[in-house]
């Protein structure tokens, strides 16, 4: 489902700040060799992260969901001095790739990866936290919120990404497939939670942006 037209997003790319080489050569490695390159957050997504994460300067970030890496080096350009990103993914096979992306990002003392299921690692990590992303198997988005919410900081944010789900969130309840279900359960449960500020934002696939009061 086309959210944005073709013309304006090539617009709004082609008037936003450039790839860094570092990530433009991710981008590119991400469609060549690994199946559904679509997952990357990509130059505008990752923009919009990048800012961000400039703009509350966290000193822990959590992201749960790394696939390549590219979310995680532009969360990790807002960390302030001695900040850590925390990244985590069940996805072993990528992990030679990760690391010399975030290597070459100059990255590597600020970005801790974790490899298995973010159920299990994250009640390991004894952090409280700035900023979180979101962006990992949609079944467990809710209990991701649960097990990290108390963990967030006044007024640190939680972003969750693919909230749009290609437009499937606007089928009829009864014929949404199990992830669908629980991406639409989630954006209801944000918008119930009264602990939170939010806006559901249309770029992409959709972003939830929360705001913890």
């Amino acid at each position: 489902m086309e959210i944005i037209a073709e013309k304006i997003d090539a617009y709004a790319l082609a008037h936003s700040q450039a790839e860094t080489d570092t990530l433009k050569k991710l981008n590119r490695e991400t469609h060549a060799k690994i199946l559904m390159p679509r997952m990357l957050s990509g130059h505008m997504q990752g923009n919009l992260l990048t800012m961000l994460s400039k703009m509350i300067q966290p000193k822990q970030i959590l992201e749960i969901g790394t696939y390549t890496g590219y979310s995680g080096i532009c969360l990790a350009q807002g960390l302030i001095e001695n900040g850590v990103l925390h990244t985590i993914d069940n996805n072993e096979e990528l992990e030679l790739m990760v690391r010399k992306y975030i290597n070459e990002a100059g990255l590597t003392q600020k970005i801790k990866y974790y490899i298995g299921n973010a159920l299990d690692i994250i009640p390991t990590i004894n952090e409280n936290y700035d900023l979180v992303f979101i962006d990992a198997d949609k079944s467990n988005y809710s209990n991701y919120y649960d097990l990290i919410f108390d963990r967030v900081n006044s007024g640190g944010l939680i972003i969750a990404d693919n909230v749009l789900w290609s437009g499937k969130i606007l089928d009829d309840v009864d014929k949404m497939d199990t992830d669908t279900k629980a991406i639409d359960d989630f954006n209801k449960k944000i918008h119930k939670d009264t602990r939170v500020e939010h806006m559901l934002l249309n770029i992409r696939d959709g972003l939830m942006i929360i705001r913890k009061i």
